[in-house]
């Protein structure tokens, strides 16, 4: 009984903490997905960034849904463009060492409902927030603002 006191309190603290979820920034996009994607590319590039890996969500969540039993349709397309800056990285991880959880940064094309939107998440106050700038400048380059 000692040690399962111990456990449900812990367990009671984990439930209770509160759960928080990342908000995103989203812009509508006046053009096809495929312009929506060549424009996020040439941003990130244009900033002399390297794509490390870009996510087809949109296809692996299409080709899987009758594998987990579902017919839902969530995107027509979507990806996800993960890169890094090490000039950026450098000053917000110099800033908080545990910044490095936000890394890599990455900025989202979807198509929904025949709607295309770019975005990123958002990020907290304080060093996060020049990797928010950055993922902005990339946005609005993309939506050729």
């Amino acid at each position: 009984m000692k040690r399962l006191i111990p456990m449900l309190a812990a367990a009671g603290f984990a439930l209770a903490a509160p759960a928080t979820a990342q908000e995103a920034v989203l812009h509508d996009f006046d053009g096809s997905f495929d312009d929506a994607a060549f424009a996020v590319e040439s941003a990130i590039v244009g900033q002399g960034l390297v794509i490390d890996y870009v996510s087809h969500v949109g296809d692996m969540l299409n080709r899987t849904g009758a594998d987990v039993g579902s017919d839902v349709k969530i995107f027509e397309a979507a990806n996800v463009y993960l890169f890094c800056s090490a000039t950026v990285s450098r000053s917000v991880m110099e800033a908080d060492p545990m910044n490095v959880i936000h890394c890599p940064y990455n900025v989202f094309v979807v198509e929904m409902d025949g709607k295309v939107q770019v975005g990123h998440r958002t990020y907290p106050d304080g060093p996060m927030q020049e990797v928010q700038a950055l993922l902005d400048g990339i946005v609005q380059e993309a939506m050729g603002e």
